[in-house]
């Protein structure tokens, strides 16, 4: 006898917590493993965050909040949103959800029904695609090329669109590519998903770990017609290392920002109560801390460039953003799971296969973690590549 509702049969788990859990389970054991596997800054949460939120919960701050989120949170996220992004909302189009992969599910949920297609660019985060279809719609996965950077063309996203597509995903900075779009390269994309009404869901939630002088660029922001398309995410997991405090936001036009508030309202109601007052203070304090952990994760960041260029059997195009090279394995003639297996198992290397992302001839390696081990972990890998 079937248990399990239908929609539940083509959903995968998330292969990057998998392996994760897999490197640390050996680690457990006593093996000495070099993981490039999370996805989660190595640094701690700043005091002053945790400080407000202990201050909080003395206060008695234990209590259920409105559905997304308190005011004084929404109004932090409301400057913040002004003065870093240049856009304008009012506190009812701004949500506060239980992580930013809440807020990508509550908007996907709002806006899709079956047999609607979202399209999605490969290499894409893993959950994308499975939240479209616990939504009920289908994810229509495009895939882009290495000499553009890993990035969606406005001739490829106009060659995508059928008569059942309701919206586009965008990631930028991207996991797993670590690719930055332009302001130009989102004015040319907006301009074709506003001829056909096409929704935006643009995921910014690396937006401050950027490198090289490149410059974040809000896709709601470069223009009117986009600020009406784009449900805009964010959330304080990766730069105020907060991934445990579960804090996400949608900032949305009205009609979106309502239906989202009503999912919330009967699913998960507020977000975590303290959690919210820490929020408050990740956003209105000290943001110091921003660009030491930008400055930390860049000179890895060099680091590894200069030892993936020199192994001759990989290929890889230069991150601009997040903390993960995407590394090309065509040459060695593996799957990424048989190569990711093959990694941890004989060269005690965590790496998340590629196949998680949409492009099977790949690993992507986080830089989310010491020097020391990426070092270890960097020799491991080499004397694999050397071997294969």
């Amino acid at each position: 006898m079937n248990l399990i509702a239908e929609k539940f049969s083509q959903i995968s788990p998330s292969q990057t917590l998998a392996i994760t859990a897999a490197a640390k389970k050996m680690i457990d054991e006593g093996e000495d493993v070099a993981s490039f596997g999370a996805g989660e800054p190595d640094l701690d949460t700043p005091q002053h965050i945790k400080d407000a939120c202990i201050e909080a919960l003395q206060r008695g701050e234990t209590k259920y909040t409105a559905a997304t989120g308190i005011p004084e949170l929404k109004k932090a996220i409301q400057a913040k949103l002004l003065v870093d992004n240049g856009l304008e909302y009012d506190l009812n189009q701004i949500s506060v959800n239980c992580g930013a992969k809440h807020s990508c599910f509550n908007a996907i949920l709002a806006c899709c029904d079956p047999e609607d297609e979202v399209i999605i660019p490969a290499p894409y985060w893993t959950s994308y695609p499975e939240m479209v279809r616990l939504s009920g719609a289908e994810p229509y996965i495009v895939e882009t090329k290495r000499e553009n950077g890993w990035k969606l063309t406005a001739e490829e996203f106009e060659d995508s669109i059928s008569g059942r597509t309701r919206m586009l995903i965008l990631n930028s900075p991207n996991n797993p590519t670590g690719s930055v779009y332009s302001k130009e390269e989102l004015e040319a994309l907006v301009e074709v998903a506003a001829s056909e009404d096409i929704i935006i869901l643009s995921d910014e939630i690396y937006e401050k770990l950027i490198y090289n002088d490149k410059k974040h660029v809000s896709t709601a922001s470069v223009s009117p017609a986009a600020k009406d398309l784009t449900i805009t995410i964010n959330g304080l997991s990766k730069v105020y290392a907060m991934t445990g405090w579960r804090l996400g936001y949608t900032a949305a036009p009205k009609q979106i920002a309502n239906v989202i508030s009503t999912i919330q309202s009967h699913t998960t109601s507020n977000p975590t109560t303290f959690a919210q007052y820490g929020a408050i203070a990740a956003l209105e304090g000290d943001q110091s801390m921003i660009t030491d952990m930008v400055e930390e994760y860049d000179m890895r960041r060099q680091y590894m460039m200069s030892r993936l260029q020199k192994i001759n059997n990989v290929e890889i195009i230069e991150p601009e953003g997040a903390f993960y090279f995407l590394v090309d394995t065509t040459k060695m003639g593996l799957n990424s799971m048989n190569l990711s297996e093959k990694l941890l198992s004989r060269y005690k290397v965590a790496a998340v296969p590629g196949v998680a992302f949409g492009y099977d001839n790949s690993i992507r390696l986080s830089y989310a973690t010491s020097l020391d081990i990426i070092k270890v972990g960097l020799d491991r890998f080499e004397e694999f590549c050397m071997a294969h």
